[in-house]
């Protein structure tokens, strides 16, 4: 008898949504979909973006129930997988986030330096509430999450609640895409190794052979993500580094570079995604509509069906295949802590991930920087979860992006208040 399957998205009013529905609708035959859960608290986005979701279902002949509900316990309650892309205080908290700290000369950025970090604040609570809720109502069911930011919301929950989860973030897609294309070597094994927004590609192995010095002698880059404005690394930088970094490591070795193009910007990426949210979701609304739009692909987020849906795939289905993902370290590099939250390639199957070891791996300027935002985050979340302005003070003062405990401690206090509708933690 074939087994009945249940996806809920939490947050599927995002925009983001129709790129998961085509994953979906691309892996019908192979996963039995019997009911997608769409479950948001926007009214007006859920029955917007719901409403393309249940045309682009019919229109692929799909007979799954779709249900649109701002009832979390209605979304996971039996559920098999549950796809979280949730953003606490929307488009307009990630704008705050980018433009107080600039006052203070510090990178706004939704995922780096104190803007990420107070996305962290405000979006590790509620994960926390949709894990442990997981825990009740669908304790089976594996939690894919890709809200940002992804690594650190992976190191909260696998370390504080009991949920199957992995984190999932389209950079390294995108980055092992890339590179594969620019050195023609379709089947090359990327060694893919760090945290999330902060990795390098360390390996390029064909046909037994290592194309990684030929890479950094071209002075070869990675794809860059479209929400960075980017300037790109120089060869003698990848060089010094011995790897390639990924586009987000231009936040931390080109910093000031990055402060300026920021400062001088008109919009805010914040506010340029809230002028592209718009322009999608009357897209959206048009009835006739049953596929996802182009324009889509002008936010960050290409490729996030593929690399999503390709990961339930592979766990319902049992495939062995192999992913990058988050999950904790557990001897995977020896030189991380075992509950360390990783970005690495794992293989994926009905058990979950099972990273692939990194041994005798001696990059040490890769080591130590990834032991220092490493440190950052477990304050973070330390933060996050007890509600510690100690803690949060310690993490910043980590942080490579931060540092300067003046600094960091008043825009902390701004960005505090401006956030406290969504920080319950710091009451």
């Amino acid at each position: 008898m074939e087994r009945k399957l249940k996806i809920a998205i939490i947050g599927a009013g995002s925009t983001y949504t129709p790129e998961l529905m085509e994953g979906i609708i691309k892996r019908k035959d192979s996963l039995p979909l019997h009911e997608l859960a769409l479950m948001d608290i926007d009214d007006r986005k859920l029955s917007i973006v719901g409403g393309l979701c249940e045309r682009m279902t019919a229109a692929a002949g799909m007979s799954c129930q779709v249900i649109k509900t701002k009832d979390l316990d209605e979304a996971l309650r039996g559920a098999d997988f549950v796809l979280g892309q949730i953003r606490v205080g929307k488009l307009p908290a990630r704008v705050l986030d980018e433009q107080i700290p600039l006052k203070y000369g510090l990178i706004g950025q939704e995922t780096c330096g104190i803007g990420g970090f107070f996305k962290a604040m405000r979006t590790i609570p509620v994960m926390l509430d949709i894990a442990k809720r997981m825990e009740e109502l669908c304790p089976d069911a594996w939690l894919i999450n890709f809200s940002n930011p992804a690594g650190i919301i992976t190191e909260a929950i696998l370390n504080h609640t009991n949920v199957k989860m992995l984190g999932l973030c389209n950079v390294p897609y995108n980055m092992n895409k890339s590179i594969r294309e620019s050195m023609e070597l379709p089947n090359a094994e990327l060694t893919y190794i760090g945290l999330n927004h902060l990795s390098w590609v360390t390996a390029i192995e064909q046909d037994g052979k290592d194309y990684l010095k030929t890479a950094l002698d071209m002075g070869l880059n990675s794809e860059t993500m479209k929400n960075i404005p980017s300037t790109g690394f120089s060869k003698e930088l990848v060089q010094l580094v011995g790897a390639i970094p990924s586009s987000y490591l231009e936040y931390y070795y080109f910093k000031d570079k990055k402060l300026k193009l920021l400062k001088d910007a008109e919009l805010s990426r914040g506010e340029k995604c809230m002028q592209i949210e718009e322009e999608l979701l009357d897209i959206y609304s048009n009835a006739e509509l049953h596929s996802k739009p182009e324009l889509l692909s002008s936010r960050g987020g290409a490729n996030y069906s593929e690399v999503a849906i390709s990961l339930v795939d592979a766990i319902f289905n049992d495939k062995q295949e192999k992913h990058v993902v988050n999950l904790l370290n557990h001897g995977a590099l020896p030189f991380m802590e075992d509950n360390d939250a990783i970005e690495v390639t794992a293989v994926i199957g009905k058990d979950g991930a099972k990273p692939i070891a990194v041994s005798e791996f001696d990059n040490q300027h890769i080591i130590d920087y990834m032991r220092m935002v490493k440190a950052y985050e477990r304050e973070t979340v330390a933060a996050a979860v007890e509600g510690s302005e100690a803690a949060a003070m310690r993490a910043l003062m980590m942080n490579p992006l931060v540092g300067d405990y003046q600094t960091a401690h008043d825009c902390f206090q701004e960005l505090k208040e401006a956030h406290k509708d969504y920080l319950p933690q710091f009451k």
